[in-house]
């Protein structure tokens, strides 16, 4: 479709010729095969690592290199069977590897498609609403304040239409965009204000626009090489990358001690340089960050499954630091179920169609569209009122008075006014329509007779919880010669009121009730009326007797250090603003709250971004709310946040529980390697044995730790610190005096076997050593004593590979062809009972240690 005049130069009749299109959109036909011909409207993504090179780039690491030629020079030299099993192992170690960071790859991939964005199209003649990327050209596009543009679009009618470009253009300012051709030629992509661009966000109005470039062939897919970036890792995937650097070095300046010592001591050169090598393979925890990275990314998709979209991957490791939710009210903690139940008309002269002007005005004043079902769509609160209208009049006559009284301009809803109008035909006049909060009308109706009314109705009916809006009304002569607020919101007749009630979730007060158990303090943001705000938070349990509410008003008059002195007080703020909100979440982190906010407006956006975690509606926030946010809650449910604060805090824990397991088996192995020397002792495992270690009883536990359930009392802990060490809460002495345990116990092992002069010492060793990491993930598997633990079998992978590890370590033991390899002998059921014994007592010790802690505890709430 070749193109020789820009678009932008062109008038829409000759566009939809060129498309051939209409305003009524394509047919199912026209557009199935326009996407076989274009493809779907997506950017081409980076070319991700083939599988094959994924798996030999496990090879890459230094470690490993220089093991397979210390392993090839001892074969040369040595045993050739030592170097067969080295490589063997280190294959197999490079398979483990590869799955780990496959499945970590492809968690984020899933996650990515999870995100879908949906457009407004009109085909034959009906509007729907699609995914983004089904767009073909020759589609035409509704959008509205809160879209991200899905397509390069040129626009042929704008109401007070507003597109922040800044993503495309660097330009901070909205631009407002027109409807008629230009004639300016080889303009700037910024100056063609005609046209509406994929990527770019609608801060205001509505408009439709035709679809005339899509997927690459936009002006983003056109720089989309420029836009991939590398995949942002989370604070705590870069704390751990850079502990393992620094860690790997003192391991690698222990095994140069190990080395060295054993040259002095008159070893084989290349028998210590193999155990020296192994050792620092073993110990060097360079799967720390992919563990991590699956971790999180599995906790992602298991968050997916109760109703969370995480957009950003720290999001998930944080959620355990929160400690203020500042939630709206409207369909997050009330079931976004609208029915009216009140209604005060105003006695003035009806039209001549026999319907009030309150009936008229509640009848054309909305954004309702109706599906080719006739099922209407749109907001709730405007469905309850369009619901009712309908059940009134009946939907023939609702559908005939609409169509009379056509719209001919509109001012959409913005949080600033609290209020939107539409104007309508009305005979050879102009009907004005405004609707909004009881305190907005009030503000742009002639006089002040009806003030008192309003403000006392307003007031009964916003007590009992009810959210009131109010209608008033205007006939112009002839439409103003530019339509906004100044010109048309002034001197209207009050029409009436409307009382609508959208009753709290049954849910929501249990996980309120449950985030203070918590340690979490709940907060209402609402645009309700104070009285209606206060009554709904009182009755979920969010307002306590102690606790202030404050309306936008009151927060506007407050200095920020007055304001932030009593911030921690209030659990409700009514009648606030969305820039009201930034200074809201601003205020909880001055004083060191890590804060979550929800939102789903345009205007949300910035708050969303400020808050430590930010969470948009899924079913009623705008895309623009959708991409400020961290994650998406997909119920909109208030319930849903605190699911997601106690997944969070199990993913933490679980984490942990993999690097204490880890980091104490590497810390025994180095002590009983690099002690045993100087004990009078001979080297107690063969590389092969460190490396089977390594492969086996280190990695299969580890990663099976992250399936293990939340901790009974997690959400009776306080919030961490979002910057709290991996190793804090005593977890860091764990590993040191667990390792130094476990690697006494082995030591106790050779010393007595060797002792005893017992042929078969060094598989005495290798078993005590293997089984007690086995027997130290089973202890700290959960924080409870194992008396009070719920069952043995609420981690089914944990225990899979326990047992797999040890049926694979006795197979070792006893198995002829794996003696000759791994240079093991058989031993006797009273030597593999001793062994069973001095490893229990590992699990013994960590049982011991969670029995202290839970003493302490109770000694300290007393």
């Amino acid at each position: 479709m070749k193109k020789t005049v820009p678009v932008y130069l062109q008038n829409i009749d000759s566009l939809f010729e060129l498309f051939n299109t209409s305003k009524k959109g394509l047919t199912d036909a026209e557009v199935k095969h326009l996407q076989q011909k274009e493809g779907y409207n997506e950017l081409q993504e980076k070319k991700r690592m083939p599988p094959w090179l994924l798996f030999l780039n496990q090879f890459k690491d230094f470690m490993i290199l220089v093991l397979a030629v210390a392993a090839v020079l001892s074969g040369i030299f040595g045993d050739v069977a030592d170097t067969v099993i080295i490589f063997v192992i280190i294959i197999l170690n490079a398979v483990v590897g590869f799955i780990q960071e496959y499945r970590a790859e492809k968690a984020m991939e899933a996650l990515k498609k999870m995100s879908v964005t949906q457009t407004q199209v009109i085909r034959g003649g009906e509007t729907s609403v699609i995914e983004s990327k089904e767009l073909v050209p020759g589609d035409i596009v509704q959008l509205e304040a809160g879209n991200v543009v899905p397509a390069d679009i040129r626009l042929f009618e704008v109401n007070a239409l507003r597109i922040d470009e800044s993503s495309l253009t660097g330009e901070s300012v909205a631009v407002d965009k027109v409807n008629n051709e230009l004639h300016e030629e080889n303009i700037s992509l910024g100056d063609q204000l005609n046209m509406a661009f994929k990527g770019t966000l609608v801060t205001n109005g509505t408009a439709e626009g035709l679809v005339i470039g899509t997927g690459m062939q936009t002006e983003l897919g056109k720089i989309a090489g420029l836009l991939q970036a590398k995949e942002a890792v989370t604070p705590l995937q870069a704390r751990m990358t850079t502990f393992g650097k620094n860690l790997s070095y003192i391991i690698l300046g222990i095994c140069v001690v190990l080395f060295l010592s054993g040259l002095l001591r008159g070893e084989d050169p290349f028998s210590i340089l193999l155990l020296s090598v192994s050792l620092a393979v073993a110990a060097i925890p360079e799967a720390l960050p992919a563990l991590i990275t699956v971790a999180l990314s599995r906790g992602a998709s298991r968050l997916a499954r109760q109703h969370v979209l995480v957009r950003k991957l720290p999001a998930v490791e944080t959620l355990g630091s929160v400690t203020f939710i500042c939630s709206d009210k409207t369909g997050t903690l009330t079931q976004n179920k609208m029915h009216l139940t009140e209604k005060h008309e105003q006695p003035i002269e009806t039209p001549e169609d026999g319907v009030s002007m309150l009936k008229l005005s509640m009848l054309l004043n909305h954004e309702v569209k109706f599906e080719k079902t006739d099922k209407p769509i749109g907001e709730a609160t405007e469905l309850a009122l369009t619901s009712h209208i309908i059940e009134d009049l009946g939907f023939k006559k609702y559908h005939s008075l609409f169509k009379k009284y056509k719209r001919v301009g509109a001012i959409p809803f913005d949080s600033e006014r609290k209020c939107m109008t539409t104007i309508h035909q009305y005979g050879d006049k102009f009907l004005v329509i405004s609707k909004g909060a009881s305190e907005a009308i009030t503000d742009i109706i002639s006089g002040t007779k009806d003030d008192a009314l309003i403000s006392r109705i307003s007031e009964e009916w916003a007590v009992r919880g009810i959210r009131v809006l109010a209608y008033a009304y205007r006939i112009l002569d002839s439409l103003p010669p530019q339509i906004n607020p100044e010109n048309v919101e002034k001197d209207l007749i009050f029409a009436g009121l409307t009382g609508l009630v959208d009753p709290p979730r049954e849910e929501a007060k249990a996980a309120i009730a449950l985030c203070k158990s918590a340690g979490i303090k709940p907060v209402m943001i609402t645009g309700d009326h104070p009285a209606t705000a206060q009554a709904i938070a009182r009755e979920i349990g969010i307002l306590d007797e102690d606790e202030l509410a404050l309306t936008g008003v009151e927060l506007e008059k407050l200095s920020d250090s007055k304001f932030k002195a009593q911030v921690e007080k209030i659990a409700v703020y009514a009648r606030v603003s969305p820039d009201q909100k930034l200074r809201i979440v601003k205020a909880l982190q001055a004083k060191g709250h890590f804060a979550a906010m929800t939102g789903d407006g345009v205007n949300d956006a910035p708050s969303l971004r400020a808050a430590n975690i930010g969470i948009a509606m899924g079913i009623n926030g705008t895309d623009v709310s959708k991409e400020a946010a961290h994650m998406i809650l997909l119920d909109d449910n208030f319930a849903t946040i605190v699911k997601a604060i106690k997944e969070g805090r199990r993913i933490f824990d679980n984490i942990r529980k993999f690097v204490k397991y880890i980091m104490t088996c590497n810390s025994a192995e180095i002590l009983v390697i690099a002690v045993a020397p100087f004990l009078g002792l001979p080297n107690p495992l063969l590389p092969i044995h460190i490396l089977w270690i390594n492969l086996v009883t280190d990695g299969l536990p580890a990663l099976a730790l992250a399936n293990e359930k939340a901790e009974a009392n997690i959400m009776k802990r306080p919030p961490r610190e979002p910057d709290q060490s991996l190793f804090a809460d005593g977890v860091g002495y764990h590993i040191v005096w667990m390792g130094i345990l476990m690697a006494g116990i082995t030591l106790g092992a050779e010393a007595w076997a060797t002792n005893q002069k017992l042929e078969h010492w060094q598989t005495m060793v290798f078993t005590v050593l293997s089984l007690s990491q086995l027997g130290h993930v089973i202890g700290i598997r959960t924080e409870r004593p194992v008396f009070q633990q719920r069952g043995w079998f609420t981690n089914l992978p944990l225990i899979g590979s326990v047992l797999l590890t040890l049926i694979l370590q006795l197979a070792v033991v006893y198995v002829p062809f794996m003696n000759k390899a791994f240079k093991t002998q058989p031993l006797s059921w009273q030597e593999l009972g001793i062994c069973v014994l001095m490893a229990f007592g590992v699990f013994a010790a960590v049982e011991a240690e969670k029995l202290v802690k839970m003493l302490f505890r109770k000694r300290q709430n007393l």
